[in-house]
């Protein structure tokens, strides 16, 4: 996937231009952006503030944690299984 020029801060201020009353359009066109790419960011950023973000990263980055904790206990377990099933 390709990584965005604009950091995530600088999409909330984008987006707070906005909903300050600022046209979508002229906002695009200020910052070189398409209005499918302003649209999409309203819709994943739109509300958040700064520090909402920053817990958000931190929230992802445990989940994905755990998933990889998961598939490792998930694996084991299955092989597990599979060593007491020849035993038997």
């Amino acid at each position: 996937m390709k990584k965005s020029t604009f950091t995530e801060t600088q999409i909330l201020a984008i987006l707070a231009e906005h909903e300050k009353g600022r046209k979508a359009t002229d906002l695009c066109r200020e910052h070189g952006i398409s209005q499918p790419t302003f649209y999409t960011w309203r819709s994943k950023y739109s509300g958040m503030q700064p520090n909402q973000l920053k817990r958000l990263k931190e929230l992802e980055s445990e989940l994905s944690q755990y998933k990889r904790m998961y598939a490792e206990l998930a694996h084991a377990n299955h092989v597990l299984k599979e060593v007491l099933e020849k035993k038997l």
